[in-house]
């Protein structure tokens, strides 16, 4: 059979191809898109993509066929070309449904490869119909099989790479680039071969020559059609894939800042141990698991013997150091599977798993025995101890309030019979902790209610026994109980850091007192006496110029008593705040002298103006020589610095003869007067109370 003659335009075969190779890199990005994206966004990509692929795939066919030339007219009818446009956007959009399912299996991919092959050839065949030949276009049998083969094959290899190339993977990229230039080249070889299989009998015409498309412009146009919408969908996509980039790059920011504030919020911030929030959870599962098993477990409270001392002596960061160190030790101390927690302050909560009390006790005994191991922190040697108290459960509560108060309970008992040790709860222990946790929660009420209140002491100069001054010493007026003396609450005061509350308080009632005294013409003095943790607060200077300010009072009338063992525990931090305080003009009185460690040559060195004999060295004048010879040293000493010497704790006459013979400037004790409130004072100083 004689047929016409056909030749290629070797430019538009060019671009045929480059146009299949970009339209395989969109199909390859949008399925990636599509599988990325969820709900409606999702549907959107499908819609966006399947167009932009399927007018990829027809443009490569069309500019294909536009390519094709005969030595007679041709032309297309635009209902048929637009139809084969549906069909290639059809398909397109099955495929990329299909490849962005969960899994891709053989069966699946096979089925999936059959329906896009016959969906390309049907869309290559409807637009070779577009041209309306009469007598139609008869077609090579092995050819035209052979298209439909590539065609099956090509897609089934399109699909499958589209599916393993879907997600975002190192490299990415350039494999689609690769995988785009092979599937182009498949749709290629496809639509050539199904041109190469199409045969045009001689005499042949083409009856839409002159009703349908002309082909004078149309390439150009369906070229710079496609290559805008394909490069559209890339751009789209790109920025798509940037914003969720940066998107996942804020979600995982996001993310990990709120693991870190979960972190934070569950986390003590200077050990990183768990925080009571944190340990309330962990002590509930513990119950439930415990309780479900029939099993057993251990809380324990741990509290530090003598970190306050050395928080006021060195200062909180020497004090977080150490803290920071005695939790490394509790970590060592325990195992992996056992809950170690923070409270605040010093205090440190275990909860361990355990099969019987022993257990328990044998990890408290090492504990005990770590922790008074000497520490160092920034260069100081620091001692503290460990008092622990142990609840078990069930034996000693079944709820996490019943427990906490119980392991407390038996801490503080720990705590009152020697500290640097632990002790089991029991059943007697929750009188004693219920008297002390009603004792700190009056305390805490005492100030608002009016219920402390200051006696003063007189002080009387040695040679005349004439009133120099006064002492304030602390009461308080319990409602129930009575007056009560300091020993039995600051203790408390001072783990709870309410000392400082009831200082400021002592110190603003004292100078209010004294200036009452000196507008009633009395030319007196006043002492009072600093805690360790008042004289280590950096407010010490201002507080006491506000009270001596508010009342009016000059500072050589107020006299500020620190122990010997407070001035010393950090001798440097002691100078600079004593040196502040002598500034001002205040005195300042180093009390209970000769019970410390002092260092003379820092002796020397302290603004002091007085020192106080400890009253257990002038209890025994008259029976121990060597405390006279103390006594007579601290005097020398002291008059060798220009000290004035203050002996308390006077109760005979023959002591009041001693030391007045000795030198000392002032003298205090129960033989000369005993500490009584301000009203009762001036009756003391006439000698109508007894002394």
């Amino acid at each position: 059979m004689l047929v016409l003659s056909n030749s290629y335009n070797d430019v538009l075969v060019l671009c045929s191809l480059l146009v299949a190779i970009l339209a395989s890199y969109t199909a390859l990005d949008m399925a990636g898109r599509v599988a990325t994206a969820q709900g409606r966004a999702a549907r959107w990509w499908l819609t966006g993509g399947a167009f932009a692929m399927g007018l990829g795939i027809w443009s490569m066919h069309f500019i294909g066929m536009l390519a094709f030339s005969l030595p007679i007219p041709l032309g297309y009818d635009l209902p048929i070309t637009f139809a084969s446009l549906l069909i290639a956007i059809a398909a397109s959009a099955f495929a990329l449904w299909l490849v962005c399912q969960q899994t891709l299996p053989w069966g699946r991919l096979a089925l999936g490869a059959l329906l896009m092959g016959a969906g390309i050839a049907a869309m290559h065949y409807t637009g070779m119909a577009a041209m309306r030949m009469l007598p139609g276009i008869r077609y090579v049998p092995s050819l035209f099989v052979l298209s439909i083969v590539i065609a099956v094959a090509a897609s089934g290899a399109a699909l499958w790479i589209a599916f393993r190339l879907r997600f975002a993977s190192p490299h990415v990229k350039l494999i689609r680039c690769g995988a785009a230039v092979v599937m182009g080249l498949a749709i290629v070889g496809m639509h050539y071969t199904g041109m190469a299989a199409a045969q045009f009998p001689l005499g042949s015409f083409c009856a839409a020559a002159n009703s349908g498309i002309s082909t004078s412009w149309l390439a150009m146009l369906v070229i710079v059609v496609t290559l805008a919408v394909l490069a559209f969908a890339l751009m789209v996509s790109v920025l798509d894939s940037r914003m969720a980039a940066r998107t996942a790059v804020l979600a995982a920011s996001l993310a990990e800042a709120n693991h870190e504030l979960m972190h934070l919020a569950l986390h003590d911030n200077l050990t990183k141990l768990p925080n009571r929030l944190l340990l309330e959870d962990r002590l509930e599962q513990a119950i439930r698991k415990a309780g479900r098993e029939h099993g057993r477990f251990a809380l324990m409270f741990m509290d530090l013997d003598g970190f306050k001392a050395v928080n006021d002596a060195y200062g909180h960061h020497v004090g977080d150091g150490l803290l920071i160190e005695v939790a490394d030790r509790i970590r060592r101390g325990v195992r992996a599977q056992d809950t170690i927690a923070r409270l605040g302050g010093d205090e440190f909560v275990l909860i361990l798993e355990l099969g019987g009390p022993q257990d328990a006790a044998s990890v408290a005994e090492k504990l005990v025995d770590a922790i008074d191991q000497p520490f160092t922190v920034q260069r100081h040697a620091l001692s503290v101890s460990a008092s622990i108290g142990i609840a078990l459960f069930p034996d000693d509560g079944i709820e996490q309030r019943e427990l906490m108060a119980n392991a407390d309970a038996a801490m503080y008992h720990a705590k009152d019979t020697g500290r640097n040790g632990y002790c089991f709860f029991e059943a007697s222990m929750n009188a004693n902790a219920q008297a002390q946790l009603q004792l700190m929660h009056d305390l805490r009420l005492a100030l608002s209610r009016g219920e402390l209140l200051l006696h003063y002491q007189p002080k009387f100069s040695a040679p005349n026994a004439r009133v120099v001054g006064a002492e304030a010493l602390l009461r308080w007026n319990h409602p129930q109980r009575g007056l009560i003396s300091p020993e039995a609450f600051l203790d408390q005061a001072e783990r709870s850091g309410l000392v400082l509350q009831i200082g400021d308080w002592v110190l603003n009632e004292a100078c209010r007192q004294m200036r009452v005294w000196r507008d009633a013409g009395r030319d007196w003095s006043i002492s009072v006496n600093l805690s360790a943790l008042q004289f280590a607060h950096a407010s010490l200077p201002q507080t006491v110029a506000g009270a001596l300010e508010r009342h009016g009072l000059a500072p050589q009338h107020l006299t500020l008593e620190i122990t010997e063992t407070t001035a010393m525990r950090d001798a440097e931090a002691s100078l600079v705040i004593l040196r502040q305080l002598a500034a001002m003009g205040v005195g300042i009185s180093i009390d209970d002298f000769g019970t410390g460690y002092s260092s003379l040559l820092y002796l020397k060195r302290l603004p002091a103006n007085e020192l106080k004999i400890d009253r257990g060295f002038v209890n025994e004048l008259a029976h121990d020589s060597d405390d006279a010879a103390i006594v007579s040293a601290i005097v020398a000493l002291g008059q060798t610095l220009n000290l004035s010497i203050v002996a308390e704790g006077v109760e005979t006459p023959a002591q009041q003869e001693f030391l007045t013979r000795l030198g000392c400037d002032s003298l205090q004790g129960y033989l000369l007067g005993r500490p009584v409130p301000a009203d009762d004072f001036p009756a003391v100083v006439c000698g109508d109370a007894a002394r």
